[in-house]
């Protein structure tokens, strides 16, 4: 296995920047996942890993030796790539063996390697088929495979799974956390897929233009964002923003003026630095929010804009008076009963609420207390 320590890479071509001194630090085995939107710098900082990519700037570590300068057949690292890459005219046995051919190993060297790869990942009875007899999981499984029999230290996924369908996508999220914990080798995994990197990551890599915004375990990076990015990037339906004004702020609580004049109280959070007429946003997720059948403590009236049954529950889209946001409400299934332009009573959590201060940083998570 080996760690992979980043310290201040930086990437440019010509005069544009695209990663902007990334410091992290991957520890032996473990599963790490970049995520992040179309154009963020994660699929570009993978490739300098590999060395696929030239470093303009900063120190790539892997096992502890300084790799800027390594070739990349000489990282000891196997990459997978969105695309299959399978030579169409091989079977698979061949597919997984054609790198260990070119490195001249023995015929009985590379048959147990692939014997023992095509075992592991449930592909034995493929090994004599070519690419096109396979299913787009088989093919993937293939790619995963070709790597695998090289015995790396470390594994390189660039968003393997972009392909495939929905179910095929749950199939082989599994089957690769399976293959982690099976190998116990140090993998970076890069998907745009928020679920994906909920699922799989030990540790998930925020990015975001070429920074990296927040790095934490799945639950950290949901229960406490670090900015109104993580938040809303991390979870379905997303995070429900509300623009507020603090009126009031003790050690314990902060009340909120909300759109439509509706004052509501929030745990003020260990952290929280608001003041009073300051401007911030209120961040609450769609399964803390409930719908009441009266006014009560903590509720706001709301009109109810459209629901979106999925059988097992709704999600209900409403909006404050005078409030631009529609906020996701995460209800029962009968909540598909409700009628659009219906008034309803909203009940916030007092302890599941999080505070933005106008430049999108966390004030405050009282998730925290929860």
């Amino acid at each position: 296995m080996a760690s992979v320590s980043l310290k201040q890479i930086v990437k440019h071509y010509d005069k544009t920047a695209v990663l902007h001194g990334i410091d992290l630090d991957i520890a032996d085995g473990e599963l790490m996942v970049f995520v992040g939107p179309s154009g963020c710098g994660k699929s570009t900082l993978l490739r300098m890993i590999a060395g696929l990519e030239q470093i303009s700037g900063g120190d790539l570590h892997i096992g502890g030796i300084r790799a800027n300068d390594i070739a990349p057949a000489q990282r000891k690292l196997a990459m997978v790539f969105q695309s299959y890459a399978l030579y169409p005219h091989m079977t698979v046995y061949e597919n997984m063996a054609f790198a260990l051919k070119l490195a001249g190993h023995k015929a009985a060297a590379i048959d147990e390697a692939v014997q023992r790869a095509a075992a592991t990942l449930q592909i034995t009875q493929l090994l004599q088929r070519k690419p096109s007899e396979l299913s787009g999981g088989q093919r993937q499984r293939v790619a995963i495979g070709r790597a695998i029999v090289r015995t790396p230290e470390l594994f390189l996924f660039d968003e393997p799974l972009s392909n495939l369908d929905a179910s095929l996508r749950v199939q082989m999220r599994v089957e690769i956390s399976r293959l982690h914990r099976e190998l116990q080798t140090t993998m970076i995994y890069v998907t745009h897929d928020q679920v994906e990197a909920m699922t799989l990551g030990q540790r998930i890599a925020v990015f975001n233009g070429g920074r990296i915004e927040q790095v934490g375990t799945p639950h950290q990076l949901y229960n406490h964002p670090a900015n109104l990015f993580v938040a809303g990037f991390l979870g379905t339906p997303k995070m429900n923003f509300i623009s507020a004004e603090v009126i009031a702020s003790s050690g314990e609580q902060l009340n909120l003026l909300l759109p439509g004049g509706a004052i509501i109280a929030v745990a003020s959070g260990a952290r929280s630095k608001a003041s009073c007429g300051q401007r911030v946003t209120l961040g609450v997720r769609a399964e803390h929010l409930r719908l009441a059948p009266a006014a009560g403590h903590n509720t706001v009236e709301v009109r109810i804009g459209h629901i979106e049954y999925l059988g097992d529950q709704s999600i209900v889209y409403a909006s404050l008076d005078g409030g631009s946001e529609l906020i996701a409400i995460r209800a029962p299934a009968d909540a598909a009963a409700l009628q659009a332009g219906q008034r309803a009573y909203l009940q916030l959590p007092v302890l599941q609420c999080h505070i933005f201060d106008a430049s999108g940083q966390a004030l405050a998570s009282s998730a925290q207390h929860a």
